[in-house]
């Protein structure tokens, strides 16, 4: 399968903090969910792939293309959480703008996004709800017909009908097998429901790129006594925490540990279970 972006060896190195060798891919035709903590460098890893900071290592290849002047922008779709339009445009006004200025900007397919995302043409980028503002820049990123979206905590504040509707229209998105998806969010349900694998950055490293399904299939919440806690092989402990007379355990394979203690309580775990385990164990 081939990559519509492929991270190697990513070095960055600021005074207080370091991104360091960072592996990272996006298959084409997938949508890739990226987490961490705030702070762990994906804001860093993504100017990196915009080519908008100098690395320290490691090479960085987006759509075949290894130089990001070279890079043919009008192929990238990005969606932040603040706009980049001035408030006082309407999205009519965006579009006649961005036909003149975009390199592939399609009015015609600009106008069909906000009809079926049913956006008022007419009204004030100011005036509109959170959600409305979020699916105009959503659309904007798609007007040019991109093969890679970008999209950096999208769905962030935004209610639960006004989510589901952006991850449908992602759905819709990656119906096309030449569309991917790289997706920054803190909140890890969504991407439970639409990432086809999930990579995690912690404290500038990643600590791994999985698919979803397997990710939620092998890491599960433990439940027992710390006696029993203490026959259960290392290899699968990732962290521990007490509460009482019992340990919470988060375990990297839920086949392993309910060989050993079968009569073990072992829910599995979220995305929000697992990174709250790997911050808490870093913490004590």
């Amino acid at each position: 399968m081939e990559n519509a972006i492929c991270i190697r060896g990513l070095c960055k190195h600021y005074k207080d903090f370091s991104l360091e060798n960072l592996d990272l891919t996006v298959p084409t035709g997938t949508i890739v969910g990226f987490v961490g903590e705030n702070g762990a460098g994906k804001t860093t890893t993504l100017k990196a792939i915009f080519g908008a900071i100098r690395t320290d290592g490691g090479s960085i290849e987006v759509l075949g293309c290894t130089d990001p002047n070279r890079l043919d922008k009008s192929q990238i779709g990005v969606v932040m959480e603040d706009s980049f339009f001035y408030e006082t445009l309407t999205p009519r006004q965006v579009n006649s703008i961005m036909k003149s200025l975009q390199p592939g900007w399609d009015s015609g397919e600009f106008a069909r996004l906000l009809n079926a995302y049913q956006l008022p043409e007419k009204k004030l980028i100011k005036d509109m709800s959170k959600g409305m503002r979020m699916k105009f820049r959503l659309a904007t990123a798609l007007a040019h017909k991109p093969r890679l979206l970008i999209l950096d905590e999208a769905t962030s504040g935004l209610d639960p009908v006004v989510r589901g509707e952006v991850l449908d229209y992602l759905r819709d998105y990656i119906q096309d097998e030449n569309h991917s998806v790289l997706m920054s969010s803190h909140i890890t349900s969504d991407l439970e429901k639409v990432a086809d694998s999930i990579a995690y950055l912690h404290k500038g490293r990643l600590l791994f790129q999985m698919d979803r399904d397997e990710l939620l299939e092998k890491y599960g919440v433990l439940r027992c006594s710390p006696e029993q806690l203490d026959a259960l092989d290392t290899r699968v402990k990732v962290a521990t925490r007490k509460t009482g007379f019992t340990c919470e355990t988060l375990v990297s394979d839920v086949a392993a540990a309910r060989r050993t203690l079968p009569d073990a309580v072992i829910d599995r775990a979220s995305i929000e279970d697992i990174m709250q385990f790997y911050t808490g164990r870093d913490a004590q």
